[in-house]
C-alpha cells in the first residue's frame, strides 16, 4: 500500500461512513522509546498504552527527524490498533503511530490538544 504524502494531492476517492468505522484510531501514551539501528529507514521502537481493553503494544515509528527519545516518553499518541502487526526486520510493529508530513516530508504525530483517557476512539 503506498500513501501520498504530499501536501498538494487531491483527496482521495469517496468512502463509506461504515469503512471509515472499520478503521479503530486510539489514544495511548509512549511508555517506552528506543532507538531501531536495524531499521531500513530511521525510526524509533515505541511502547504505547492504549489503557486496559487494549493494553501496551509496540510499534515503529519513522519519526527520528522531528522527535528525540526523551520527549517522546508520556506523550500521547494516535495509531490504528486493528491493523495486522507487521514485521520490520527482527521487530513485529503492533499498530500504526499516525502523524502528518510538515514542509519537509518529516513526520509530526497526531495527538490531541489536551489529555484524553488512554484507549479513546476517534470518530
Amino acid at each position: 500500500m503506498h500513501v501520498n504524502h504530499d501536501q498538494q494531492a487531491p483527496a482521495a476517492d469517496p468512502i463509506a461512513f461504515d469503512d471509515f468505522l472499520r478503521v479503530d484510531i486510539r489514544i495511548g501514551t509512549v511508555v517506552e522509546a528506543e532507538p531501531f539501528p536495524e531499521a531500513r529507514k530511521p525510526a524509533f521502537k515505541l511502547k504505547i498504552d492504549f489503557g486496559a481493553a487494549i493494553g501496551v503494544r509496540k510499534s515503529s515509528a519513522q519519526i527520528v527527524d522531528r522527535y528525540a527519545l526523551d520527549e517522546l516518553i508520556g506523550r500521547q499518541v494516535a495509531a490504528v490498533v486493528n491493523f495486522p502487526p507487521r514485521q520490520i526486520g527482527k521487530y513485529l510493529s503492533e499498530v500504526l503511530t499516525l502523524g502528518f508530513a510538515d514542509e519537509n516530508g518529516a513526520v509530526i504525530l497526531f495527538a490531541p490538544d489536551v489529555p484524553v483517557p488512554n484507549g479513546s476512539r476517534l470518530f
